[in-house]
C-alpha cells in the first residue's frame, strides 16, 4: 500500500544508513515510503557499526549481490571517504561522504550531498545565505561539506568554532587551497554574537540532557539556529533557541532536500 514500507522478498535490493549508534537516523523512514509508493522491491534498513567493526562490516558488504549503497552519518563520513575506490567532486574536497554506491563488482564509490541538501533546505524556507555571516559549530565530515556548500552559496563570512581548532583551521586551508575560498577562519572562542546564523554540525543534541552545541545568551534577536540532527527532529538545542524567540530551521530539511541526489547516487530511486 502507497506510504507503507514493501514486502521483503527474495528479489529485494536492500540499502542502508550506517552510523553509530543508529537509532537517531532518519533516512529509512524517509526512503522506505518512496519504494513504496514507487512500486520499487527496495527496502532500506538501519546498521549499528562501531568504528572499530566499520571495515569489517564494508568488506562483508562488498560481496552481498543484493546490497546496493547506504547513506552514511555520524561518526563514519570521514572513514568511510578512505575505504571507497573512487570518489566524487565533493567527497574529494571535503574528505567526507554522506553516500556510498557498491557496485557488482566490488568496488565503492562515494561523494557527498550533505552541503547541497542543508543549503537547498535553507533558501526553500528563504534563509538565503548569500551575504551573511555565518558560524558553524563544529568541524567534522559534515561540516566540511556545509561548509563548501555554504562558500559555494556566496557567504560573506564563515567562522568555524571547533573544540580542537585544528580541525577548524584545516578547514579553512582546504578550502582556501583547493577551493580558492578566502572567507572561512577558526574562532574557537566566538560566543555566537553579531552573526546572522549558527549551525549546529556536532552531534550534541542527539541525546538529551546533552550539553548544548552553544549557550544562547550572547546571540542577537535576529540571528537564524540552524540544525542538522534530524532525530529528534526538536532537539534540546532548538527548544532553547525558541523559548528566546529566535528563528530556528530544522535538521530534516537538509535530508528532505538531498533524497533524490542520494537515492539516484546509490541506484536505489
Amino acid at each position: 500500500m502507497t506510504g507503507q514500507m514493501p514486502w521483503v522478498t527474495g528479489t529485494t535490493r536492500f540499502f542502508a544508513t550506517i552510523a553509530n549508534p543508529a537509532d537517531h537516523v532518519r533516512a529509512p523512514m524517509v526512503f522506505n515510503p518512496i519504494f513504496a509508493k514507487r512500486g520499487l522491491d527496495h527496502v532500506m534498513v538501519p546498521m549499528s557499526v562501531p568504528p572499530e567493526s566499520l571495515k569489517v562490516a564494508i568488506d562483508g558488504l562488498r560481496g552481498t549481490s543484493n546490497f546496493g549503497g547506504m547513506a552514511v552519518t555520524i561518526p563514519h563520513k570521514m572513514e568511510l571517504a578512505k575505504m571507497c575506490d573512487t570518489l566524487g567532486p565533493t567527497a574529494q574536497l571535503t574528505g567526507a561522504v554522506n553516500a556510498v554506491r557498491f557496485d557488482a563488482d566490488g568496488t565503492i564509490h562515494g561523494d557527498n550531498f550533505d552541503g547541497a541538501g542543508f543549503v537547498a533546505g535553507l533558501r526553500r524556507q528563504d534563509h538565503d545565505p548569500a551575504g551573511r555571516t555565518v558560524l558553524m559549530v563544529g568541524a567534522g565530515g559534515a561540516a566540511r561539506a556545509i561548509a563548501l556548500a555554504l562558500c559555494d552559496a556566496g557567504v560573506e563570512r564563515l567562522l568555524i568554532r571547533n573544540r580542537t581548532p585544528e580541525k577548524a583551521e584545516a578547514i579553512a586551508e582546504e578550502l582556501a587551497r583547493l577551493g580558492g575560498y578566502r572567507q572561512v577562519e577558526s574562532a574557537p572562542t566566538h560566543d555566537g554574537g553579531d552573526v546572522d546564523m549558527i549551525v549546529n554540525t556536532t552531534s550534541l543534541g542527539l541525546h538529551e540532557g546533552e550539553d548544548l552545541p552553544l549557550v544562547l545568551d550572547a546571540v542577537g534577536a535576529n540571528t537564524l539556529i540552524a540544525e542538522i540532527i534530524m532525530v529528534p527532529e526538536r532537539t534540546d538545542w532548538l527548544a532553547a533557541a525558541e523559548a528566546r524567540g529566535l528563528t530556528t530551521h530544522y535538521g530534516h530539511h537538509m535530508l528532505d532536500h538531498q533524497v533524490e541526489l542520494i537515492g539516484t547516487f546509490i541506484g536505489a530511486l
